[in-house]
């Protein structure tokens, strides 16, 4: 059932490993009355799942052909290798690539790191899903570079991981249609943004005149009065001027 007393729906994506409750529980507390859709989508269908207008806004990851389409990076995530708990990387705090230069490194289709191939050596076939190559990695086939929060949402108590160096970085963006910017579209920027829900971006500015300042009088100064009658001191009497002549007495 739709009509003009329907309030409208703000409808989201975002791909593995992004996490937009906090921005959730913001949209909720500021818009009680406006639906916030979430849609989980794959890293390679995010960008034309917005740009098909499917959903308003979409968290997803860099790089992305930005035809059609505007992106406000958030932030960047460490790299890091997924390994079995009893790989030597494990016993170190951070690696480089050629730490793992001797091992089979997973490639998966869906991979969300911008290279032509990781390091190391490769596998005889790409494993379709970034959780097909954690399966892998926990068999001992090989090792898997990952951004961070994929390594956490597909974490096992059989594997570790550890961050490394001399790889690329997996940066997450808000993107959403390159035309006008809707109203709600600019309240969720705000909120990604840290905007305070009384700032004025997106929305006219009302200047406020200033106020006239009034001159006010001074009180004279205590214990000096007004000459009465406004006449000056005449000659001779306390007061006179230097140089005035006095009056002899006979």
């Amino acid at each position: 059932m739709t009509g003009p007393d329907t309030p409208a729906s703000f409808k989201l994506a975002y791909v593995p490993g992004v996490t937009p409750s906090k921005w959730v529980r913001i949209w909720a507390e500021r818009s009680p009355d406006v639906p916030l859709d979430l849609v989980q989508t794959t890293a390679a269908d995010a960008a034309a799942l917005v740009r098909d207008r499917e959903v308003d806004a979409v968290l997803l990851r860099l790089p992305i052909d930005r035809e059609g389409l505007h992106a406000i990076p958030l932030y960047t995530e460490t790299t890091v290798v997924v390994v079995p708990k009893e790989h030597l990387v494990a016993a170190a705090d951070e690696v480089s690539v050629d730490d793992i230069a001797d091992d089979v490194v997973l490639h998966p289709l869906d991979d969300t790191l911008d290279w032509d191939r990781p390091p190391g050596k490769p596998a005889l076939e790409r494993p379709a899903t970034t959780a097909d190559a954690i399966e892998l990695v926990a068999a001992g086939v090989g090792l898997l570079v990952v951004p961070q929060s994929l390594a956490r949402l597909h974490h096992r108590r059989d594997l570790t991981y550890r961050p490394i160096s001399g790889t690329p970085e997996s940066g997450v963006a808000l993107s959403w249609p390159d035309e006008e910017t809707s109203d709600l579209m600019e309240q969720f920027i705000g909120i990604v943004r840290g905007r305070t829900v009384n700032s004025t971006r997106g929305r006219p500015q009302v200047q406020e005149k200033p106020e006239k300042k009034t001159s006010e009088k001074k009180p004279p100064p205590k214990n000096k009065r007004p000459q009465a009658g406004g006449r000056k001191p005449q000659s001779g009497q306390r007061g006179a001027p230097k140089g005035g002549k006095r009056r002899r007495r006979g």
